[in-house]
């Protein structure tokens, strides 16, 4: 390629470049190396291999869960509000930290969650949804353990929940408007291709629709009660069956549960 073109390309590139919103190319690269962090530094294995021995062996099983979700929260939520808020300079309300619409979002809860409560307590009675929560299989068994796995839990979907329909949606807004919902879908539902079909398929549905409800309160608090609590409520009824033994759905049984563990 002659010297000439291949000024004239760079100079092309050099123009295309400096029409580039700086904070949505900055934003989607980051996002990618904080997952990328998350990935390899997050994992209960680094816990293991580096960490583990600094704590009794009572407790290493449950902190290694804690430093999965710590990492998750400080790699979806602390880096990415620091980004905006310091870099950018961006408000909270701005990024979906504010309270936003919050008579709609408090509607919509009332609304959504007794069905995933109800729900979640007719999983809890088959047998598969027992063996595999809570994921720490030792928190169903003894309460300090439960306390502690949900408390790290809660910051984990903090951490998931804003990487997406906060640090993507709001970030990304400037330039790709409402679109930014799907931008953020695109991730969400790549993270779920090693889920069974149709829960993958189902990301798609789930991202869209929560993306669409955080940017129409205006605020991400919503999506943390309305995706964590389906894992949180089938967390704490599957420890009740297991600790009772009590596997029938009916309201007596729930009684009997209620009764039996306190």
């Amino acid at each position: 390629m002659p010297v000439e073109t291949m000024r004239r390309e760079w100079r092309k590139l050099i123009v295309a470049s400096s029409q580039l919103n700086r904070q949505t190319v900055f934003i989607l690269v980051s996002a990618a190396v904080l997952l990328v962090i998350q990935f390899n530094f997050g994992s209960r294995t680094t816990f293991r291999t580096h960490f583990a021995s600094f704590f009794v062996e009572e407790w290493r099983g449950v902190l290694s869960w804690g430093w999965w979700f710590t990492m998750q929260g400080i790699t979806g939520f602390v880096v990415p509000v620091l980004i905006l808020t310091v870099l950018f300079k961006r408000k909270p309300a701005e990024i979906g930290l504010g309270v936003g619409d919050w008579k709609f979002a408090l509607t919509v809860a009332g609304l959504y969650l007794p069905l995933v409560i109800v729900g979640t307590w007719f999983l809890s009675g088959q047998a598969t949804f027992r063996s595999v929560y809570p994921h720490y299989g030792p928190a169903a068994l003894d309460w300090r353990f439960f306390l502690v796995y949900e408390l790290f839990y809660i910051f984990y979907w903090i951490g998931w929940e804003y990487l997406w329909r906060g640090f993507l949606l709001f970030g990304t807004a400037p330039v790709f408007g409402v679109h930014a919902i799907f931008v953020q879908m695109l991730p969400f539902t790549a993270l779920h291709l090693n889920k069974p079909v149709p829960e993958a398929l189902l990301s798609i549905l789930g991202a869209v629709a929560l993306g669409a409800l955080v940017w129409r309160c205006r605020s991400f608090w919503i999506a943390i009660p309305i995706h964590a609590l389906q894992m949180l409520s089938l967390d704490l009824w599957c420890t009740l069956r297991t600790r009772t033994g009590i596997t029938e759905t009916g309201l007596d049984a729930l009684s009997r549960i209620l009764r039996a563990d306190s």
